[in-house]
């Protein structure tokens, strides 16, 4: 059994391949030195996200993901990601990607979080994008 879950609120999306996903996340979490112990994916709508934002970050913005860390053993891997179907789709066709690349890259962006990596910087933000393109490669799906 996996600990990767993945779960829908407030929208009636359901992930494709999550075996395929699941084998994805650990690999790559691996690759960074990491295990997975228990990890919840939830896909939302922009409103749930919004009260997620504004509950816990006091952010009254819409966003693709939040991710909350969990993690209180070094080297494994806890949290709950949250993660907008609204933003994905509208941002795949603001970049000109596929709906399903857009999701991927949020899905490893917020295992990219759990894995300590920031966005806040310059240099943070350009470290985090490498990192997505280079697991985005490794798919295999």
């Amino acid at each position: 059994m996996s600990n990767i879950h993945f779960f829908s609120e407030d929208t009636r999306f359901q992930l494709r391949q999550k075996t395929a996903v699941r084998h994805w996340i650990t690999s790559s979490a691996q690759a960074e030195g990491f295990e997975i112990g228990e990890i919840s994916i939830v896909f939302c709508s922009d409103d749930y996200l919004l009260e997620i934002n504004k509950q816990y970050l006091n952010h009254d913005t819409f966003t693709d993901i939040v991710t909350f860390d969990n993690s209180e053993q070094q080297g494994l891997l806890l949290g709950d990601i949250f993660i907008s179907i609204d933003r994905i789709r509208e941002n795949a066709r603001t970049f000109g990607v596929r709906t399903g690349d857009e999701l991927h890259r949020v899905m490893i962006h917020g295992i990219l979080h759990l894995c300590g990596y920031g966005d806040k910087g310059k240099h943070e933000k350009a470290l985090m994008t490498e990192k997505e393109d280079f697991y985005l490669a490794r798919r295999g799906f």
